[in-house]
């Protein structure tokens, strides 16, 4: 088969960007879990700072200033 060597290249081409693609996409995914880490801290930090029993029903009359 003369084009034997042709296609065994081309093969080996395509595997080559193949790999290079998977490497591009772990990388992406592993930056991507860092991200969701990073977010899952700051969430955790703000319901920290929420007091507890969540948001208390507040009237508008509460939020009237003094002089009213």
């Amino acid at each position: 088969m003369p084009d034997t060597p042709q296609r065994l290249e081309a093969l080996e081409v395509k595997a080559a960007f193949t790999e290079d693609l998977l490497d591009q996409l772990n990388l992406t995914i592993y930056r991507q879990q860092l991200q969701i880490e990073q977010l899952q801290r700051e969430l955790q930090a703000l319901r920290q700072q929420q007091p507890e029993g969540g948001v208390a029903a507040r009237s508008l009359r509460d939020e009237l200033p003094p002089h009213y």
